[in-house]
């Protein structure tokens, strides 16, 4: 109690941090840079593939569930503080309530569905994106290496005949069930980066990635040295690139432009370094360039990167 003999002023200072509180929120919600078309994906990039939409889904629904369970979970809380706070008149301790079975097995059983529900929805959406097609339209082997990217094309390719896809010593560190889907004869031609090469059109640090609008493309991802991750981030999907393993996803591109890509796994010291760009063009542009890396001599592969440890080599076969 206050000198003055009330009790009003300590509650004050409380007060006035609340209102500051609520202030900071809504200042910290309404100053963000999204606009009312950006909101729905609740931070997420534009998707830029066939395949993006079903992640941002599944996302939307991880937002939701969770908002509504800490609504739940909030108005428990401020249920409590309001009819179970201290009376000003009585001091007794209030009735303790031990052993309630109901309310037990409902704090036990509520978040087993909740990670069921959000498993089921994750199990079946990874199922459907990782899943592969029998025989792609176009297959690209990324290759992540200290500190760049470098992309082998295995195309035919007019002008490229040095070498083939299937029997070629550089990509024998792609197992065999991925090799069988490589267009027959496939001389590729390939693009080598370094940390220091930008993008001609915008400026943009790293090697560029052309891919054929409307057209499915897989990623065979294969590295030389560490662990890395191939991301890009329209595609709101990334995957890592393993020495010894090799993953491999597919994706169709469907709006042209030229979007940002990177490592998502901290890789060693120049990390930061190694990004590129993805240039999404028409199909009759990308088969153009193509070309353009065939004259200019870029023709058969770069090295794909470690080959496959033993017990990866016994998997492969298991899965043929």
């Amino acid at each position: 109690m206050s000198p003055n003999g009330s009790d009003r002023s300590p509650r004050r200072p409380m007060r006035r941090k609340l209102l500051q509180a609520l202030t900071a929120g809504l200042v910290l919600v309404t100053a963000t840079g999204c606009t009312y078309k950006d909101f729905p994906r609740l931070g997420m990039p534009t998707p830029v593939t066939e395949e993006a939409p079903r992640i941002l889904s599944l996302w939307q629904g991880s937002w939701a569930a969770a908002l509504a369970t800490g609504v739940l979970v909030w108005g428990l809380i401020l249920w409590s503080v309001i009819f179970h706070r201290r009376s000003r008149t009585k001091v007794e301790v209030p009735a303790q309530t031990r052993y309630n079975m109901p309310i037990e097995a409902l704090y036990t059983v509520v978040p087993l569905i909740i990670v069921s529900v959000l498993f089921y929805f994750t199990a079946r959406d990874e199922s459907k994106l990782l899943e592969l097609s029998d025989k792609p339209k176009h297959t690209i082997n990324v290759v992540g290496y200290q500190w760049s990217w470098g992309f082998n094309y295995i195309e035919n390719v007019p002008g490229s005949n040095k070498d083939n896809a299937r029997t070629s010593k550089d990509l024998s560190a792609i197992p065999d069930r991925f090799r069988k889907d490589f267009p027959a004869n496939a001389g590729g031609v390939y693009e080598v980066g370094t940390p220091g090469e930008r993008n001609p059109q915008n400026g943009n640090p790293g090697p560029t990635l052309w891919l054929p609008k409307g057209e499915k493309v897989r990623f065979v991802l294969t590295s030389r040295d560490v662990i890395h991750s191939f991301w890009v981030v329209p595609f709101l999907m990334k995957q890592d690139v393993i020495p010894g393993h090799t993953n491999a996803f597919e994706v169709t591109p469907n709006k042209e432009g030229t979007f940002m890509g990177k490592c998502a796994e901290l890789c060693g010291v120049d990390h930061s370094r190694m990004l590129f760009n993805v240039k999404v063009v028409s199909p009759e542009r990308y088969q153009k360039h193509l070309e353009e890396l065939a004259k200019k001599n870029q023709t058969g592969y770069i090295p794909a990167g470690i080959e496959q440890t033993g017990h990866e080599k016994n998997r492969e076969t298991n899965q043929l």
